[in-house]
């Protein structure tokens, strides 16, 4: 997963999976006779892996549902901080590189955006009292996902995090703006963001 994430799939062989792994090559062909089955393990791995190794420190630390939505992109910054911005979105970077060129990988590309967007979509779900009937929580969630993808994919282009810090900052606002609307309660400023990016209009 490691090396998949680090360099690509293209750019990695099983020969150095294999030294990075202690094994002999011999003994990784035995269990993936191709690339392209360990790829597919690597990404079953991530399926089981995403609740314990990547929501739950979040989880644990933040009772709000709404604000462990934005624990977790906070995580993806932080992330992009700590290797100063060379690992991303591990689905997204596969997904780019692999979409096409591996149509039998798509699906587990898929099933983990999928399951990505099943917990951020149960946050909303458990918020639901607080946001307007007509929210869907998994549509909210897809957006949550796209607003993240496109944030990271511009941080690691720019070497910066001003575009993360803006999408992020008006994603809160349009979820503050729901929430305002559900619970009668007062909008927020309509000047700017924290960012200093002027403020989008309240959703209809």
């Amino acid at each position: 997963m490691e090396l998949f994430t680090f360099q690509g799939y293209a750019n990695t062989g099983l020969a150095q999976i294999a030294r990075r792994a202690g094994l002999l090559p011999g003994s990784l062909y035995h269990f993936f006779p191709t690339k392209e089955d360990l790829l597919a393990a690597t990404l079953e791995e991530r399926l089981r892996l995403l609740r314990s190794e990547v929501l739950d420190p979040i989880w644990s630390r933040l009772d709000d549902p709404l604000e462990r939505v934005f624990g977790l992109l906070d995580g993806y910054r932080q992330m992009l901080a700590m290797t100063e911005f060379s690992h991303g979105c591990p689905i997204g970077n596969l997904a780019i590189e692999l979409a096409e060129s591996h149509p039998g990988i798509r699906p587990l590309l898929a099933a983990n955006f999928d399951n990505w967007m099943d917990a951020v979509a149960e946050c909303f779900q458990a918020a639901s009292a607080r946001l307007p009937d007509e929210v869907d929580p998994r549509s909210l969630a897809v957006f949550v996902l796209t607003t993240m993808e496109g944030a990271v994919m511009l941080a690691r282009t720019h070497r910066d995090f001003a575009a993360y810090d803006a999408a992020v900052a008006h994603l809160r606002d349009y979820v503050d703006r729901l929430v305002a609307q559900a619970t009668g309660r007062p909008a927020p400023d309509s000047t700017t963001t924290p960012t200093g990016l002027r403020r989008p209009r309240s959703p209809r």
